[in-house]
């Protein structure tokens, strides 16, 4: 749809971006909020998250980062930095640090040679997201247009973190669509 005043875009604007910060608090793995989005917005059919390289040089963790998944050293870590597409359309930009030693071998393999989401690779480990403060516009770590910056902790059941992401989701997410309800 077009819009014919400019207030008029920024409500619905605005309206879509919190029913979309809805679906990701109603989820722990923010691949699956994206899959859902997807689907209910008719981005593309089908509606499959795919994490296409993000390019540039891995960002290194920071001393927080280290902190929040009880490691000592960088090395410890592995990086992945990938754009989350639906079909053609890039939802989202996510940083994503984690601990190879607490995923299995055929899940580090799985992150190192496809483009198969973190969330959908490690499901079967039955985490949960730790939310850690959100922002709308550019977090740190986030593009200049980002409309929704969100970082957290995913951990084992037993509390054990295995990862720390920074997701920059970016205004394609909330961008009218004609097919959407």
């Amino acid at each position: 749809g077009v819009c014919l005043l400019a207030s008029a875009c920024a409500t619905s604007s605005s309206s879509r971006l919190q029913s979309f910060e809805r679906v990701l608090a109603a989820q722990d793995s923010a691949t699956v909020a994206l899959t859902q989005w997807c689907e209910t917005r008719a981005i593309s059919d089908p509606a499959r998250i795919v994490a296409q390289p993000g390019g540039g040089a891995p960002v290194a963790a920071d001393a927080r980062t280290l902190r929040l998944l009880e490691v000592n050293s960088r090395t410890e870590l592995a990086y992945r930095n990938v754009a989350l597409d639906c079909g053609s359309t890039t939802l989202s930009r996510a940083h994503n640090w984690f601990v190879p030693e607490r995923l299995t071998p055929a899940m580090n393999e799985t992150l190192n040679t496809t483009r198969e989401p973190f969330g959908r690779v490690v499901a079967p480990l039955g985490f949960t997201r730790e939310r850690l403060p959100s922002e709308r516009g550019a977090g740190q770590g986030c593009p200049a247009d980002t409309v929704l910056s969100h970082s957290a902790v995913l951990k084992l059941s037993d509390g054990t973190p295995i990862s720390r992401v920074i997701e920059c989701y970016t205004p394609a997410t909330i961008a009218d669509s004609d097919q959407a309800p």
